[in-house]
């Protein structure tokens, strides 16, 4: 029998108890995006020549980063859901209840990333190659905790996997009826993100897809399917420049510079990238380098403040 809707988990679903905790599901969800993600990104880099662990250096700034810019970004994007007569503006931070911006998440870890990478002498657009499937991958486990918190969907349907929302729920629109079903788009959008993980792998079995290239197939490739949900969104959506929502907006910004990426960096490398790391970073540069410092003797050393001429 084909099931005639996709129900909504009860409320209590969305958070429980650990002792004096409250632990919210669409907080687990993200983790575990997060873990998953660089399970990949490091066994992809690995592949590639990179030492083992250097995708935790590289997330330790990269993570706090996203997630204090995805909040942001949604914060000011919506700011008529938290800036108005009688707010309580701690609101602002609570970022445990959902309403966390990819775009935003893409702008503050691209900070982060940064400056992980130059920490261990990653390429970052290396990085950000090895990050790309990963990261759609964990765009799709986040969008399991947008269905516990009972938001991300769209228009009006019939559909037989239309999603339940009770009338009693804050997202439910106020001018439809109880038992109107609408479209799943945290569903759709995990469909698309996975889709998208056999695009970039089946395009890098042809062509080499590195020197950023691959994260600019991830922006096109997202950019394309966020710009159509969110045109057909109506739970609390961003504000609208121009009667267009600013995720589309976004969207559109995503798409160009994945287009933008993909066609410089093809004509500043047409070699294929044969390290992950910048130049004189490798590790066997970088232990070379100490023991031939080390095999001076002590006394044959460079002195404090004079320039070390080794190599």
């Amino acid at each position: 029998m084909v099931p005639m809707s996709i129900p909504s988990p009860p409320p209590e679903w969305a958070q429980f108890q650990l002792g004096p905790l409250t632990i919210r599901t669409y907080a687990l969800c993200i983790l575990a995006g997060i873990v998953v993600a660089t399970i990949i990104t490091q066994r992809r880099l690995s592949r590639r020549g990179a030492e083992s662990g250097v995708v935790l250096d590289i997330i330790l700034w990269a993570v706090p980063l996203g997630i204090i810019g995805a909040r942001f970004y949604h914060v000011l994007t919506h700011g008529g859901d938290y800036f108005y007569p009688g707010a309580n503006l701690w609101d602002v931070f609570a970022i445990w209840d959902g309403g966390n911006a990819l775009y935003g998440s893409l702008l503050g870890g691209a900070v982060g990333a940064y400056i992980g990478c130059r920490r261990t002498g990653i390429r970052l657009w290396s990085f950000a190659d090895a990050l790309a499937p990963g990261m759609l991958v964990a765009q799709a486990i986040g969008r399991i905790g947008n269905y516990f918190n009972h938001e991300l969907f769209g228009l009006p349907t019939t559909l037989p996997w239309g999603l339940e929302i009770l009338a009693t729920d804050p997202m439910f629109p106020a001018d439809l009826p109880a038992g109107t079903l609408f479209h799943p788009l945290f569903l759709y959008e995990m469909i698309w993100n996975l889709i998208g993980v056999a695009v970039i792998l089946l395009i890098e079995r042809r062509i080499p897809l590195r020197w950023g290239r691959a994260f600019g197939v991830y922006l096109i490739w997202y950019g394309l399917g966020r710009s159509w949900l969110e045109a057909i969104r109506i739970d609390p959506t961003s504000d609208a420049p121009l009667g267009i929502p600013a995720n589309i907006w976004a969207s559109f910004i995503a798409i160009a510079l994945g287009v933008i990426l993909i066609v410089v960096q093809t004509r500043r490398h047409p070699t294929e990238e044969t390290s992950v790391y910048r130049a004189g970073r490798e590790p066997e540069a970088e232990s070379a380098s100490s023991a031939e410092v080390d095999h001076l003797g002590p006394d044959r050393r460079p002195a404090a403040g004079q320039p070390d001429n080794v190599g």
